[in-house]
């Protein structure tokens, strides 16, 4: 029997899963509407409501936004993909083996959004100098990074989201290795099938439709820019006749690139989109003026733009972000709680401290720190806590949870696994990680009650559903900045992720009942 709660519950989400696959709004905005939503009928108190925002996972998120910032402007990452990148002739294959197995590594302890921002434009550059098509790295390359975040529990967002919200449930949380124990596997597999299969089924280079033939008259002073349009560009969904671009960025927009289409002529008619790729005729100052700004998410004129730092700064952000991962390691250990009594020596506590050693001594500027932290994604997992709460609070997990044990009839524990890892997934692809995570984890809980089993199998099954996000372009980020800079289209992603979305279902539903068992 429904209740009126259960039916605005129900009605909140199909508002809001609709909403984020239409692109309405900014995710964290979307979520936060539906949170009032639920506070205005009672659903949820304002306590509930905000408890998210006080949530240590979440804080620790926007803490990891600066130190990967930290460890970007000490140019590591710009020096480690030039060292890994083959000089001379060399094929697909063996320059994959080199840099795909380091970037997974990498986007285990760092942000994967900087990490491609980074790498994807020097990769771009080093194909086409040997001649190469880029469009077989850049999709693997961001692959690479969402395998390596399944990895740990700092690899991704949503992993510190499940966890804060298994630390509310009244559960032990995760160590910093923990999800490694199936996330290896299912990255080595991940590397190996990118390896195998990524030359033939990615496109090879297309040509771009504007080239440096346009003003090589006047080429000493302005020149092509490619600018991925950013979440606080002001002019999304407007239309370019109706936004001066010249005015606000002293340049002039000259071809829009999205989902693998040109766009060239009738530009004034076209809406900007997020993840549009512009390019455009700018002079020198526009990546030095823009290029540490939010409103584009990555910017490239054929010319090194990463931060230019000394070798002491590099091994000095390197050894913090080392001494953070093995600190936060040995802090779970049972035998630093009786050394230190009443210090809770968790990533949070690493975390905070490592980002406030790279604000004191420079690696990133402090006065513009609040500039690096992407903020919808930290206001979108408070608000996913509210939700969850509310879906709890209104009976509607445990209604939706029954609904698909009475589906699954007598199956067991191991056939609810792999439809929650499905539902995670689907919804996943076509909102946000963090969303999905929030829909999934209530139902994780009330599928476990319900069945009388352990809940960390299912908990870790939202972990890697909610990150293998392969299929399409619009569910992680780093798959948004590739598919503008490759000009790949929406069909190259379903080609290549979706068997790699299998692997990892299969994967997944075998192993994690055995390393986590019911």
């Amino acid at each position: 029997m429904l209740t009126f709660e259960m039916i605005i519950v129900f009605l909140g989400l199909i508002g809001m899963v609709t909403a984020l696959v239409l692109d309405k709004m900014r995710p964290g905005m979307i979520l936060f509407s539906v949170t009032v939503l639920f506070l205005c009928f009672g659903i949820l108190t304002p306590k509930e409501m905000l408890e998210g925002f006080s949530n240590k996972g979440m804080i620790t998120v926007a803490l990891l936004f600066l130190i990967s910032e930290g460890v970007r402007q000490s140019g590591a990452l710009g020096q480690l993909i030039k060292k890994l990148l083959p000089q001379g002739t060399t094929s697909v294959f063996k320059a994959q083996a080199r840099m795909l197995p380091v970037i997974s590594f990498v986007s285990a302890f760092l942000n994967n959004t900087p990490v491609v921002v980074i790498f994807a434009p020097i990769i771009k550059r080093w194909a086409e100098s040997i001649h190469l098509p880029a469009t077989k790295f850049l999709i693997p390359v961001s692959y690479a990074t969402i395998l390596g975040g399944v990895c740990t529990l700092i690899g991704t967002s949503t992993n510190l989201v499940v966890d804060g919200m298994i630390l509310d449930a009244g559960y032990k949380g995760f160590g910093m290795f923990e999800l490694g124990r199936v996330g290896i596997f299912i990255a080595l597999t991940g590397i190996v099938y990118l390896l195998l299969f990524s030359s033939r089924l990615l496109p090879d280079v297309r040509k771009d439709t504007v080239g440096d033939e346009h003003g090589e008259a006047d080429a000493s002073s302005f020149h092509r820019v490619e600018a991925v349009i950013g979440a606080r560009f002001p002019g999304i969904n407007k239309r370019v006749g109706d936004f001066n671009f010249v005015r606000h960025y002293g340049a002039e927009i000259r071809e829009i690139k999205r989902s693998g289409i040109s766009m060239v002529d009738n530009l004034s008619r076209v809406k900007f989109r997020e993840g549009d790729t512009l390019v455009l005729w700018a002079d020198d100052s526009f990546i030095s003026t823009w290029g540490d700004s939010s409103v584009f998410v990555l910017l490239a004129n054929g010319k090194d733009t990463e931060p230019k730092a000394g070798r002491k700064k590099r091994w000095f952000a390197l050894a913090l972000l080392v001494l953070m991962i093995v600190g936060a390691t040995v802090g779970e250990l049972p035998f630093m709680e009786e050394l230190l009594p009443g210090i809770d020596l968790d990533m949070f506590f690493f975390a905070a401290v490592t980002t406030v050693i790279m604000a004191w001594t420079k690696l990133f500027p402090a006065r513009k720190y609040t500039k690096y932290i992407s903020w919808d994604i930290l206001i979108t997992i408070a608000c996913a806590f509210a939700i969850s709460r509310a879906m709890v609070n209104s009976g509607v997990a445990d209604i939706i949870a029954h609904g698909i044990i009475d589906m699954s009839d007598d199956y067991g524990p191991h056939v609810l696994l792999a439809v929650l890892f499905i539902i995670t997934n689907l919804f996943t692809e076509l909102i946000t990680n963090n969303a999905a995570a929030a829909l999934a984890f209530p139902l994780a809980l009330s599928l476990s009650n319900q069945l009388g089993v352990s809940p960390m199998p299912f908990f870790v099954v939202i972990c890697i559903a909610a990150s293998a996000s392969f299929s399409t372009p619009i569910g992680y980020q780093t798959n948004l900045i590739v598919q503008g800079i490759g000009n790949y289209k929406f069909t190259d992603f379903v080609r290549i992720g979706l068997p790699l979305n299998v692997l990892t279902f299969i994967i997944s539903v075998i192993l994690i009942p055995l390393i986590w068992p019911f």
